[in-house]
């Protein structure tokens, strides 16, 4: 299971009727007027990645984070203005007649706490199951049921119990209601963040005494879900820099897609031949414009018995265009071309964003790797997007194919009108569109009426 599927990662448990009447009635004593404050900052304290930074604007808690910050606030929260806690007013304060079998519960939960637990193999739906503490290696005994089928051998639960009334001792318990599961290697990384945490307090009190796991986990286990929250994070950062984005024809899409003015052809055409990494791209239609080629260079990589394309490089007599399959392509891309052509080459813009997908439960929990494919439509709007920004101010900006006039300029000259008028045209055969989906992405009428041409059909 996947921490960025926010499906696949929880379990809920039933509770002993005595037990979940208590808890009903600590949840009714939070919710009162007096308490509201407190209980406000017990749950902002438990859930604090979700609601301040990048996180709280990307993924939300899991319904079970928010259970566990619930049993945090009935079991572990002492208030900050002087008030008992809330399983000492229940405990203590007469206010109604609460059963014995109920009452017997308070002190379980007032000594309960956050606890990564690993249970024991093999596991028998129906039977008692044996949990080990990952923290301390203390184990509990605690009912079965169908949920664990879905457990696998050396996952770890991160979850509270609550002893046995009857038979504190012996290590019998019962579950709190909920849990998480998480792979061994998330588990790990876990329990190491909330150790450093620890140590970084301990040196910084000059105070040892959470030294102890249960201590720390009783005092501070909302840095437990601190820890989780922030491993959801990085697990779905992860996920989503990992996507394989595909065209219909599962080609690697090249949604990462640089655009360039030039006049030097010759000079940047020789110079492109000659990178080793580059070679021409044999499926490019040669065509001819006035004197001069269109011509088209690809960088591609091995997969499995065939190769892919993962850069195209494409030049015509006054721009080139550069389309790569990840920011970080084309990124170094660009390097390479400052470095071989420097100012030859205007840059005029970039995108770097695929189109917004949503991704599947089953994507999510595959092991492979994502991958999402993008339709014509999705890619002709994309580059409908990025053409419209690239060229917003053209009309405005010196162009080197027009000897450093802008184009608005040279049009208003007879000598240097049919020369914007040529590389409008010239730019409007060779849109990225029309190679990628078959469609132009841009209206060049709206640059010919910016300049003051007349347009065309």
């Amino acid at each position: 299971m996947k921490l960025a599927n926010e499906e696949a990662a929880g379990f809920w448990v039933s509770r002993p009727p005595a037990l979940d009447a208590v808890i009903a009635r600590l949840e009714q004593l939070s919710l009162k007027p007096e308490f509201a404050l407190q209980r406000e900052l017990a749950l902002a304290r438990a859930l604090k990645p979700y609601l301040e930074g990048v996180a709280g604007r990307m993924i939300v808690p899991l319904a079970q984070e928010i259970e566990l910050a619930n049993l945090s606030l009935f079991c572990d929260f002492y208030p900050e203005d002087g008030q008992l806690t809330l399983i000492e007013q229940l405990r203590d304060v007469i206010t109604e007649h609460i059963p014995n079998e109920e009452r017997v519960w308070l002190d379980p939960l007032k000594l309960s706490y956050l606890d990564l637990l690993e249970p024991t193999f093999p596991l028998m739906p129906g039977e008692t199951l044996t949990l080990r503490s990952i923290g301390d290696g203390t184990t509990f005994v605690v009912p079965g049921g169908e949920f664990v089928k879905d457990f696998t051998a050396g996952q770890v639960l991160l979850t509270r119990i609550i002893r046995a009334p009857d038979a504190y001792e012996s290590g019998k318990a019962v579950w709190a209601g909920c849990g998480i599961v998480l792979s061994p290697a998330d588990a790990k990384a876990l329990l190491e963040m909330t150790a450093e945490w620890r140590r970084e307090m301990e040196m910084s009190s000059g105070s040892f005494a959470l030294g102890e796991w249960k201590e720390f986990a009783k005092r501070f286990g909302h840095m437990v879900l601190w820890a989780f929250a922030q491993l959801r994070m990085a697990a779905l950062v992860d996920a989503v820099i990992h996507i394989q984005y595909r065209t219909g024809d599962n080609r690697p899409y090249l949604y990462a897609v640089a655009l360039y003015d030039h006049h030097e052809y010759r000079f940047l055409a020789d110079g492109l031949s000659e990178m080793k990494e580059l070679t021409p791209d044999p499926a490019a239609d040669v065509q001819q414009t006035s004197t001069k080629l269109v011509r088209s260079w690809i960088q591609q990589e091995a997969n499995g018995s065939s190769k892919l394309t993962v850069v195209r490089v494409t030049l015509t007599s006054a721009q080139l265009t550069v389309e790569c399959d990840s920011p970080e392509r084309l990124d170094a891309m660009k390097h390479r071309l400052a470095a071989a052509f420097g100012f030859s080459l205007h840059f005029r813009g970039e995108t770097l964003t695929p189109p917004a997908r949503r991704v599947s439960l089953d994507q999510l929990t595959s092991d492979q790797p994502l991958t999402v494919v993008v339709t014509a439509e999705e890619d002709l709007a994309l580059l409908k997007t990025f053409l419209e920004k690239a060229y917003l101010e053209w009309s405005d900006q010196a162009h080197l194919a027009l000897g450093g006039q802008t184009p608005r300029h040279a049009a208003v000259s007879s000598a240097t009108r049919g020369m914007v008028d040529a590389l409008i045209d010239e730019m409007e055969r060779h849109d990225p569109g029309l190679r990628r989906t078959g469609k132009k992405a841009f209206d060049y009428n709206t640059l010919r009426a910016h300049v003051g041409l007349e347009e065309k059909t």
